[in-house]
């Protein structure tokens, strides 16, 4: 067997890592950071550290959260002789932000949108990671995240399109939302069998799915997307036909149709 390349030796597969290598992309993520040097970034999964270099060549403070045990010290070794980044082992979806930020001498205790984030995020955890920042979303001012190409285009969809569902309302609710550019498989090491998308999302203070109630209602309005949505919400609640009538929704219509606004209103109407 052929000893690995230095650039995919610390690759892998059942950690879905692929480590981005073009100078190009990596300076527009930079660019759509708009890093300063008084700025906290948190990155999530720095891999084999190309675009922590610019982060931390940024001036800001940074600070990695990196899951590989094997990539760690590695990291620490890379980056030993810089006094501006901090390398965390944990799995991000285990890890209290704002405890990190706040343990941190890097950003003020209950500082509000203090930090940014940027994060390669693994194809296979990709939507729960979301799905947490979206729970912690008051932490940033912004965050620039890189998804698979179909997920971007599920987070981004607008009402009526095939695309819509449970995780394009949730992440409408939480961020306003900026697709940025594409990414090639070429881009990273190893390669990836398909293209990635960039993303910038500016948190929103407040969303109508910000309760744990709001998201079954959602998660069954989007179970069976053929069903209109009396027949999917009828599951979750027998009173579903009078809350469509009183959010003045016409109960034959699709969740995939929905305005955020219009969610707005069938929430309403189910807490009344």
């Amino acid at each position: 067997m052929s000893k690995p390349t230095r650039q995919n030796r610390f690759a892998k597969r059942s950690l879905g890592q692929n480590f981005l290598a073009d100078p190009n992309i990596i300076r527009k993520i930079i660019d759509s950071l708009e890093l300063s040097v008084n700025d906290t970034v948190v990155e999530i999964g720095p891999g084999r550290g190309a675009l922590t270099e610019q982060l931390v060549a940024s001036g800001a403070n940074v600070i990695a959260i990196e899951l590989d045990r094997e990539l760690v010290p590695w990291l620490r070794e890379k980056f030993g002789e810089d006094d501006n980044i901090l390398i965390v082992e944990a799995n991000v979806l285990e890890v209290d932000l704002g405890s990190l930020l706040n343990e941190t001498s890097h950003v003020a205790v209950h500082a509000p949108h203090s930090a940014k984030l940027v994060g390669n995020l693994p194809y296979y955890i990709s939507t729960s990671i979301l799905q947490k920042l979206i729970r912690e979303r008051q932490l940033f001012s912004r965050l620039v995240l890189m998804f698979q190409k179909e997920v971007v285009e599920r987070i981004a969809a607008k009402p009526g399109s095939s695309d819509r569902g449970y995780l394009s309302v949730l992440a409408e609710s939480a961020f306003e939302i900026e697709k940025l550019f594409d990414v090639s498989p070429g881009s990273f090491r190893p390669a990836p069998k398909v293209w990635s998308s960039v993303v910038r999302l500016f948190p929103k203070n407040v969303g109508p799915l910000d309760d744990e109630r709001s998201l079954r209602l959602l998660s069954a309005a989007f179970a069976q997307k053929r069903k209109t949505i009396l027949n999917n919400l009828k599951a979750f609640s027998p009173e579903a036909g009078t809350a469509l009538a009183d959010a003045g929704l016409d109960p034959s219509r699709r969740a995939e149709s929905l305005t955020l606004e219009e969610w707005g209103s069938l929430f309403s109407s189910f807490a009344r």
